[in-house]
């Protein structure tokens, strides 16, 4: 169900993480190179592909649909041709993706009666056409993110870890499926150009780097260069939240891992993640997840 590699090139080391669910295949890879350089990637075999980039900045020349993508950050689309040829560009020295796939009649099956990107798609899937979901790529959420992160740090076993994987694949297929939707149903974005989007993925990079000690909006505004008001506005556009409700989500996400992953106490961890009391962070930690910090370990 799970295999760990580590392969090691003239160009770098990747380790990655594969668990297979049935015909259902996740997979999470980390790459570190020792220069920018390029490498090519291919496979027959007949599947979705979803491709979620969570790090670094590369470009990929996809031969089956004649086209190359320039992505950086955090970013997800979904892509299907019958087998695939790559050629992969790095631009940066370090790259960390996760990726699904699904046999291309189960793909089908879960996405016939959905929204209407993914029925638009499915049925080009139908039709055996080489197809990407969207030609936006969709930045990658704070739902989307946790629920990647709950895949990679997942401690269940045996049959229950089965049932885990599966129902997170469907829930990753969910909220990309709402992602372009809702882009789709905006008629004109506030951001266009590809140098303020990377601007805002640097701030998205920024808070998960400082969730303990966060610079105040002012700050983030100078470091990456964007005045204020297209800080706000554009992050809520490009997240689907505003820089204060992403920033508490990951410090809510990262509690649970903290609860989940260590011997921390609520305490502790409220301290050590800025809140003014433990009953603060009590109350914030039940309204996202349910339960109290308590109940996750017992």
């Amino acid at each position: 169900m799970e295999e760990k590699h580590r392969r090691v090139t003239d160009q770098g080391v990747m380790t990655s993480t594969i668990w297979q669910c049935d015909d259902i295949r996740l997979g999470h890879a980390i790459s570190t190179f020792k220069e920018f350089t390029s490498f090519a990637s291919s496979s027959e075999t007949d599947v979705v592909r979803f491709h979620f980039g969570l790090k670094g900045n590369y470009s990929f020349t996809y031969k089956q649909l004649d086209h190359t993508y320039d992505l950086i950050g955090g970013h997800h689309n979904i892509m299907y041709s019958k087998g695939f040829d790559m050629v992969v560009y790095n631009r940066t020295l370090e790259i960390e993706t996760f990726g699904i796939q699904f046999p291309a009649s189960l793909f089908i099956q879960f996405t016939q009666q959905g929204n209407e990107p993914l029925k638009r798609f499915a049925q080009q899937v139908i039709d055996g056409k080489n197809a990407m979901l969207s030609e936006y790529w969709g930045a990658i959420d704070s739902p989307i993110q946790q629920v990647i992160q709950q895949v990679i740090h997942c401690r269940y076993t045996g049959d229950l870890k089965k049932l885990f994987l599966l129902s997170k694949s469907i829930e990753l297929l969910v909220l990309c499926a709402e992602v372009y939707e809702a882009t789709e149903a905006k008629k004109d974005l506030f951001i266009k150009s590809k140098t303020d989007k990377e601007k805002l993925i640097a701030v998205r990079d920024l808070i998960n780097e400082r969730l303990t000690c966060p610079p105040n909006l002012s700050q983030i505004a100078r470091m990456v260069g964007l005045n204020e008001y297209k800080l706000k506005r554009g992050f809520k556009e490009t997240f689907n939240t505003t820089v204060f409700g992403y920033l508490a989500d990951q410090r809510l996400n990262l509690a649970q891992q903290y609860l989940r992953d260590t011997d921390k106490t609520a305490a502790e961890i409220s301290a050590e993640l800025g809140y003014c009391t433990p009953q603060h962070f009590n109350n914030a930690f039940k309204r996202k997840f349910g339960i109290t910090p308590y109940s996750v370990r017992k």
